[in-house]
């Protein structure tokens, strides 16, 4: 098998892999990858940005944009009331920083919201295994 076919394999497996851990994943846990695919897209961006990659950076911050806005999308604004009123701002927050990171190659606003995701994935991921039932927020 040449380069090319096993790198074309390889990604193939891991798609199935992630496809499979989506599929039976429980709400609670699709929000917890959701947080650590952001955290791996902000940490992939920050090394781009330090060696000079602009389009890995633009595609990996433009990913934790999305990421953040399927988050704020998960939130029950109904249920949730001030947590998720507080919740859906510090998503705004997260997704108005990403852009002035972006533009003005800050890798430091970077660190700023990979700490304030891991804070709300803290919280999250502390939720008793009797709550993964609920709606995010």
């Amino acid at each position: 098998m040449n380069a090319y076919a096993r790198r074309q394999f390889v990604n193939e497996y891991a798609n199935v892999n992630a496809q499979a851990g989506i599929n039976d994943a429980s709400p609670h846990r699709l929000i917890q990858m959701l947080m650590e695919g952001f955290l791996a897209r902000v940490n992939t961006a920050k090394g781009a940005m330090k060696y000079g990659n602009v389009t890995v950076k633009g595609e990996n911050i433009s990913k934790a944009i999305a990421i953040v806005g399927g988050l704020e999308e998960g939130l029950d604004m109904e249920k949730g009331g001030e947590l998720a009123q507080n919740l859906r701002n510090m998503y705004h927050y997260i997704r108005s920083r990403l852009l002035v990171a972006n533009k003005e190659n800050q890798p430091q606003i970077l660190d700023e919201v990979a700490g304030l995701m891991r804070e709300i994935k803290s919280a999250w991921d502390a939720i008793p295994n009797e709550l993964h039932h609920m709606r995010h927020g």
